[in-house]
């Protein structure tokens, strides 16, 4: 770790010899130091990277990822339990891993189950309770497409035309079979959906290629921004129509530069860098070419994209001019944008270079603004992953002056150096990417250059860093890049996470690029990148104000499960025993509360889906005890992000290897002969059986009976098996998640068999009693949210009485009342260990079978000892072409690394 050393500074470069009165401080540099470490010191930094086994899944695979935890102060004790979120393309979350961390490693895996999964767009979000406690944006973020060939029936591919000006665009879309054969002469209806109203629709027939053209025209942009369209296809009368949506905020053209001064402002008479950022209406970049012309339309500058639409140029602004950019694009679109207005009274940190030993940076002014303000002093900040590594005051001689930061004091990663006035307000901020000290240097050899089909494959794996050899934890993924091709550059790395994405907001296109050293402009690129993306971890003046975070959640040593025990009247019960048993695990716990009924099981060790049973019953009084368990809290789904803008919108074309050879591992299960039911079906009660409901259509999802199994109090169930719906314990009623997270606040409405109930009445409901229960997230022709002013539907089916039973005895009564006393949940446990399946091909027989397998190998848990060294062996699978090794870990001292070789397998 690296200390902050305090350094008062008095430098010039130009008036050396002049002498100038000196502004006095309103803070001392020693105070601002000593309140802002105060934050540094008390709430470290926590960082979450996955590693999967590749990019990109099918329906009916098993999704791998190991997990790692950056910490950037060893004096704590770090969360040791890392949460994995998947949440499909409308945000809504599908599963909640929770993985057990071991020194920061911590591994897991997703069955993508046919009757759950559907192909789409995935987004796998990662954090620690500790990281809930500040901004979400700094959440592990990544986007994983799923295709499939089980269940999806109909390819699509759509492209959109003639959309650059106005707000008219034509969709054209191509329509083929699961077999990849074109849907021709086929008709279509489709519908053009604007939030909850439909904007248009209209029929087609699609031609001999299997194509129909939409034409789509909106009287608001925004319609088509935010629009979906909707598309059924009817093939053969006798089968039922097959439908797919697209997104269509692709569908009109738009572009969108702005341009970033270093430092933040165009300062009169001082030439510096102004970085730009072109971005489409997808929010992917634009590669784009300009020039800058003055307010006489003179040229004073050129500038063009680095890569990934972003860039810097130099310009010399004058007092009083304005400027503006004139940009052509790829598509020959041309467009005019205007640069920020020139300033004379403002100070700007900016960089100057780095070498070996130090980064330089400089505070400039105009001269006209040093004239008036001669002595001027100024403090600089610098933090970096964390950690305040140098505090400076600079008191201006001249227009300019020179800071020189140790690079010693710097972590590897961005270091955010910021300008402050003596009173302790940011002027001015510049980001620069330092490398004090080399990443782990990751060697990977193999036995062989080139080996066969199922041939045995022995890898050597050598790790050292900067000349020391420590004890680390690797993960590695062997994958057939023939049926798994992928742009690496495009990928997320644990290097370009910890050390760039992490740290800042907003989304990085083609984050590993920046780390690729055969990329001859990275590292302008990367300068570019830092001068156009925000970064706002926390807030300075916050801190020197001795305003710090509010922290709900502690790093997190183990699964806790608390509550409260109370009398029947209300009362906290103290001194009151419990007793936890997991029964599948044989583990009991027993805790007694303290003087406010309070009590907590700490260190908890048990998988996912264990049922847990918290019960009161040593208590001498316990039929007059009622157990309240504590709510389990989780971060709100970040809704308005961008990471729709890496969707891949066309998921059937862009990874046709993949899914052909997804389609040849499941053909026995796609190509079931159809087989004729002739038993008797069961009737279902549904809504369409009770008037008062009878007006929603079809339910968004159904909850059988058999799901509700061990739960006592319904509400206890509802909370967990409820889809798309959110509890709010504070005002102890049930939303839809998607308006929730937007801030709405209109709740659900529950039905009890077409009977309107509120809250509390739930309770009332005898579990082992209910059939189903259906979920509308949605009322399209109000029927029932004019009436009851409500915002979806959860509608509760109980069983139907057949016949008149004998009177039930007390006894019998009491068994299925449901206890007060003792609590049955299904609390979210560890992912269950799985491991990976790797064949051996040593006998004749073994290699005759089919392998199709598409990760070869694939290792969480590789260990290398203080030797540096480990090695790994498995087989190869029948795919001939180029097999990728990725490597991806960190070891005992922190330091990360990664390692990306190739070997060929032939005939």
């Amino acid at each position: 770790m690296k200390h902050i050393k305090l350094l008062t500074l008095s430098i010039g470069i130009l008036g050396v010899g002049s002498t100038y009165a000196q502004t006095a401080p309103t803070l001392p540099i020693n105070t601002i130091v000593e309140r802002v470490q105060k934050y540094f010191q008390g709430y470290p930094t926590e960082k979450v990277h996955l590693h999967f086994d590749k990019p990109y899944y099918a329906v009916g695979d098993t999704l791998w990822f190991s997990s790692y935890l950056s910490r950037n102060l060893p004096e704590y004790e770090p969360s040791k339990i890392a949460y994995v979120e998947v949440l499909n393309s409308r945000d809504s979350l599908i599963q909640t891993f929770r993985i057990p961390l071991d020194k920061g490693v911590g591994n897991g895996q997703m069955v993508l189950d046919p009757q759950f999964m559907t192909q789409d767009n995935y987004r796998f979000r990662a954090y620690t309770k500790w990281m809930s406690n500040f901004d979400a944006s700094y959440f592990f973020n990544k986007i994983v497409p799923i295709g499939d060939v089980i269940n999806k029936k109909l390819i699509t591919n759509i492209e959109f035309q003639n959309n650059l000006n106005g707000n008219k665009s034509q969709a054209v879309i191509q329509f083929r079979d699961r077999a990849g054969k074109p849907m021709i002469n086929s008709k279509i209806n489709w519908e053009f959906v604007a939030g909850w109203e439909t904007v248009d629709k209209g029929k087609g027939e699609t031609d001999a290629m299997g194509k129909v053209t939409i034409s789509l025209s909106a009287k608001e942009k925004a319609d088509l921004e935010k629009g979906q369209l909707k598309v059924s296809i009817q093939e053969n009368k006798n089968e039922k129509p097959l439908s797919s949506s697209f997104l269509l905020k692709n569908a009109l053209w738009d572009a969108d530069v702005q341009f970033f001064p270093e430092g933040g402002d165009l300062i009169a008479g001082f030439a510096k860098k102004v970085a730009f950022k072109a971005v489409g209406s997808d929010g992917k970049s634009l590669k784009v070419k300009g020039t800058i012309l003055d307010s006489k339309g003179k040229s004073v500058a050129e500038f063009e994209d680095f890569g990934s639409g972003m860039g810097y140029f130099s310009l010399l602004p004058l007092a009083g001019e304005n400027y503006q950019a004139a940009i052509k694009f790829d598509n020959g679109q041309e467009r005019k944008y205007k640069l920020p207005a020139v300033v004379n009274d403002k100070a700007n940190v900016v960089f100057v270079k780095q070498d070996e030993k130090n980064a330089e940076f400089a505070v400039v002014t105009s001269e006209e603004n040093f004239s008036k303000n001669q002595g001027q002093s100024y403090y600089v900040l610098v933090q970096s992953n964390g950690h305040l590594c140098f505090g400076a005051q600079v008191n201006l001689k001249s227009s300019s002056a020179l800071v020189n930061i140790p690079k010693e004091r710097l972590p590897n990663g961005i270091a955010q150096v910021t300008l402050l006035t003596p009173d302790g307000k940011p002027v001015s901020e510049r980001l620069a990417f330092v490398q004090s000290e080399k990443l782990l240097n990751i060697q990977v050899a193999s036995d062989k250059q080139s080996y066969k089909a199922k041939d045995l494959v022995n890898l050597k794996l050598s790790v050292d860093n900067n000349g020391q050899k420590y004890p680390g934890s690797y993960s590695v993924s062997v994958i057939d890049e023939s049926k798994v091709p992928y742009n690496d550059q495009a990928d997320l790395s644990i290097v370009s996470n910890f050390l760039l994405t992490s740290e800042l907001k907003g989304n990085v296109e083609n984050p590993n690029a920046y780390f690729d050293e055969k990329n001859p402009n990275r590292e302008k690129a990367l300068d570019a990148l830092l001068m156009t993306q925000g970064y706002r971890r926390f807030d300075y003046p916050a801190l020197i104000s001795e305003k710090l975070p509010q922290i709900s959640f502690l790093p997190e040593q183990g699964i806790e499960l608390s509550g409260i025990l109370r009398m029947n009247t209300g009362r906290p019960y103290p001194n009151g025993g419990l007793l936890l048993s997991v029964p599948s695990r044989n583990i009991k716990k027993d805790v007694y509360t303290d003087q406010n009924g309070r009590f907590t099981f700490k260190d908890l060790v048990f998988p996912d889906s264990s049922k847990v049973t918290v019960n009161a019953r040593s208590n001498d009084n316990y039929r007059s005890l009622v157990i309240n368990m504590d709510q389990t809290y989780y971060p709100e789904i970040d809704k308005n992000n961008g990471y729709k803008s890496y969707f891949v919108p066309n998921i059937d074309q862009a990874f046709a290897p993949y899914l052909d050879n997804s389609r040849k591992e499941y053909r026995k299960s796609i190509l079931l002969d159809e087989v004729e039911v002739t038993a008797v079906q069961k009737k279902v009660i549904t809504n369409k059986d009770f008037p008062a409901i009878s007006g929603l259509s079809m339910p968004e999802h159904r909850i059988e009976a058999e799901r509700l199994t061990g739960c006592n109090v319904l509400t206890m169930c509802l909370q967990t098996v409820l889809t798309g719906i959110t509890y709010d314990p504070q005002t102890l009623k049930y939303y839809v998640s998607r308006d929730y997270n937007a801030g709405g606040r209109t709740p659900v409405q529950f039905f009890l068999n077409g009977m309107a109930i509120d809250e509390p009445g739930l309770n009332s409901i005898n579990v082992a009693d209910i059939e189903g229960i259906e979920i509308f997230l949605r009322d399209e022709l109000g029927t029932v949210s004019r009436m009851y002013q409500n915002n979806g539907v959860v509608s509760i089916y109980t069983k139907k009485v057949e016949a008149k039973k004998p009177r039930m005895a007390l006894s019998e009564i009491e068994k299925l009342l449901p206890k007060s006393n003792v609590i049955d949940m299904f609390p979210l446990g560890y992912v269950k260990e799985r491991k990976f399946y790797t064949p051996k091909y040593d006998t004749p027989e073994q290699k005759s079978a089919n392998d199709l397998r598409t990760t070869i190998y694939w290792n969480p848990k590789v260990q290398v000892t203080e030797t540096g060294e480990t090695a790994i062996q498995f087989y190869n699978a029948d795919g001939n072409g180029n097999y990728k090794v990725i490597v991806e870990g960190m070891d005992q001292t922190g330091n990360i690394g990664r390692k990306v070789i190739n070997y060929r397998v032939q005939p």
